[in-house]
């Protein structure tokens, strides 16, 4: 099986569980308000045309519509489209949904194109930055809104433990159906900085880099857990943006 494929299969899998971990749905208000203020700051004014590539279950989508942008939503799931397309009707807002891998993104152009704990699951995270370059505008956006996912810090490891003994005292289930398949060579899976992100990210030729820490959005994704399962769990997120050459 090609590595899209694999991948595609297991986000079609994680479809029917996605929604259901804390930091994914953006279903609270409080996590949904500091989300939308992340991407107030980070996006053009309205209206701009956004893409948003790995669109999942379209909680991020749904935020920049509600910001007043047009949203063109990516990914390469019809098992997550579906959902996010469901959530959209009920929502009244009005988004396209297109099925594609990220590293083919739709033709622009577009002012901005975001993206959410999608970079480190592509194979060659520069190329894909490089067509996501090409269907932007001169001097569009790029917003990354990642984190260090391999954990920060000596203790990393003990804290994981520890979380994961807690979570089946609680019943708490894993954060997807099933573990991630660990044969496809990921350059960015498990990164503990966004050094490797902003690397990627000058050798596609995007320019005049900018990084954020996402403090609140750590916090608000933290008071859904029951202590101590927050600070156990913690993962750096921030927010890198860069501009399309003019």
């Amino acid at each position: 099986m090609e590595p899209h494929d694999t991948i595609q299969q297991w986000w079609d899998d994680d479809a029917s569980v996605y929604d259901d971990s804390a930091g994914h749905a953006i279903s609270d208000l409080v996590e949904a308000a500091a989300w939308r203020r992340a991407l107030e700051v980070a996006l053009p004014e309205p209206v701009a045309r956004v893409l948003d590539v790995g669109t999942g279950t379209g909680s991020l989508a749904l935020l920049i519509a509600e910001l007043g942008h047009a949203v063109t939503a990516l990914d390469l799931s019809e098992g997550m489209l579906a959902r996010a397309r469901a959530k959209a009707d009920a929502a009244g807002a009005s988004i396209v949904f297109v099925h594609g891998r990220a590293e083919e993104p739709p033709a622009g152009s577009f002012d901005a194109v975001v993206e959410r704990h999608v970079l480190w699951t592509v194979p060659d995270p520069v190329s894909t930055l490089r067509a996501w370059r090409s269907v932007t505008r001169p001097g569009g956006r790029l917003v990354l809104l990642e984190g260090s996912w391999g954990g920060d810090g000596p203790f990393v490891a003990l804290a994981d433990a520890a979380a994961q003994m807690l979570e089946r005292v609680y019943g708490i289930a894993g954060h997807h159906h099933a573990e991630y398949p660990n044969d496809l060579a990921l350059p960015l899976e498990g990164a503990s900085s966004p050094a490797p992100f902003l690397e990627a990210v000058a050798d596609a030729g995007w320019e005049r880099l900018r990084l954020g820490r996402l403090r609140d959005v750590e916090w608000a994704i933290e008071r859904r857990l029951p202590f101590p399962l927050g600070p156990l769990r913690h993962r750096p997120r921030y927010a890198i943006i860069a501009d399309a050459p003019a």
